[in-house]
């Protein structure tokens, strides 16, 4: 069984919006619901866990009543490390893999959740995407985390960009945070995660440090740039708007 956790309980403050980032709309409609239409169509989960804010809670509930979900608070935001530990006490026992999504991503396929589903994970596996450069639009993935690989190819760090040296900025594998994790690893080891970086939060990304240093395989499934994209400024919104798709 799986199951999907999809993160949301951010602000609007960088979109220049009094709300919730998610709920802000992109051609007319809340850019969540994107998301929430293709994971309906994969069939992957039906009731996916969406993690929200004390603040947010009611109207994040309220525009998405005609979905079926499961709410949980995030009380603090510490991080997306802290908000997937959130709901450890929501996951069914029968759960084998946890998906992870973020609410901002309005153009993945329900083609890809079904493929990323169907992975098998030692501990943990990432769905990145490749980038010619990071000129014109794909300037909007300058900020994201870069996947660090081995000389052998492995991957063994996603290094977010204020913690990332000169060589690793130059990366353009990035990560838009999609991770699908074998629940019993996950939980057996997010408690290890550390808020040593510039941001002070436990990011989920450090679990693939954790997973690669107790030599687990951590594979990838690459999606392409418009269907990895995630909206976080007014311009990144009025770019996702412009695309053809939707």
């Amino acid at each position: 069984m799986v199951q999907v956790i999809i993160l949301a309980a951010g602000k609007g403050t960088r979109m220049g919006s009094d709300l919730p980032k998610v709920l802000v709309p992109l051609k007319g409609r809340p850019m969540i619901q994107y998301l929430l239409d293709s994971l309906v169509d994969s069939k992957v989960d039906q009731q996916p866990i969406i993690i929200v804010s004390k603040e947010n809670e009611k109207i994040i509930k309220q525009t998405l009543k005609d979905y079926r979900a499961q709410y949980v608070i995030q009380d603090r935001q510490l991080g997306t490390g802290h908000a997937v530990s959130c709901a450890r006490n929501f996951v069914k026992n029968e759960t084998e893999k946890i998906i992870v999504l973020y609410g901002d991503h309005p153009f993945l396929k329900a083609e890809s959740i079904v493929k990323f589903a169907k992975l098998e994970p030692e501990a943990v596996t990432i769905m990145p995407t490749i980038l010619p450069d990071f000129s014109g639009w794909h300037h909007n993935f300058y900020g994201w985390g870069r996947i660090v690989r081995n000389s052998e190819g492995k991957v063994e760090a996603i290094v977010e960009l204020k913690d990332a040296n000169f060589q690793e900025r130059e990366i353009t594998e990035v990560n838009p945070g999609f991770m699908c994790f074998d629940k019993k690893w996950l939980f057996e080891n997010i408690d290890k995660l550390q808020d040593d970086n510039k941001a002070h939060e436990f990011y989920l990304t450090d679990m693939i440090k954790i997973a690669f240093l107790q030599n687990h395989q951590i594979e990838t499934l690459a999606i392409n740039p418009q269907e990895a994209m995630g909206i976080n400024s007014p311009k990144e919104l009025e770019i996702a708007s412009n695309l053809k798709s939707l």
